[in-house]
């Protein structure tokens, strides 16, 4: 399942009251940590974040040095991503957004997002992909 980077923001202790990665630490949630991929774009997206809110590099480094560690990183840079993505123009207008399911489509994972713009295109993306969207509230107990 790649996850979007909301569920990666707590790394850089950025709160979210999302946090998938909480949940799956604490007994709460219905995945476990080896089924989760992470696009290489959020990482991009976490530092955005963390860098706009004024959070300290050191934490930022820290993150990303985790999510290395302890996710597969899917780049956005190959071919069957970047045709994905562009395949998606019209359904969704963020790039950073295509890229995100772009990536879970070309590795036929399904998505965990929080994102509008996408969960109101999901109808589409599992017609046409066959990936499945979901948000946390169909994977955690609160």
């Amino acid at each position: 399942m790649i996850i979007d980077t909301t569920y990666l923001l707590p790394l850089a202790r950025i709160s979210v009251e999302t946090d998938i990665l909480r949940a799956i630490a604490d007994g709460r949630a219905k995945l476990s940590f080896d089924e989760l991929k992470v696009s290489l774009i959020s990482l991009f997206e976490l530092q955005a974040k963390a860098s706009k809110l004024d959070i300290s590099p050191e934490y930022v480094f820290r993150a990303i040095s985790v999510i290395f560690r302890s996710f597969y990183v899917v780049p956005f840079y190959e071919l069957k991503v970047i045709r994905i993505a562009h395949e998606l123009k019209d359904v969704l207008g963020d790039y950073i957004d295509r890229i995100i399911v772009a990536s879970a489509v070309a590795l036929r994972e399904d998505l965990l997002t929080e994102d509008r713009d996408i969960h109101d295109s999901k109808g589409f993306i599992e017609e046409k992909y066959g990936v499945k969207v979901y948000r946390y509230s169909d994977f955690a107990q609160t």
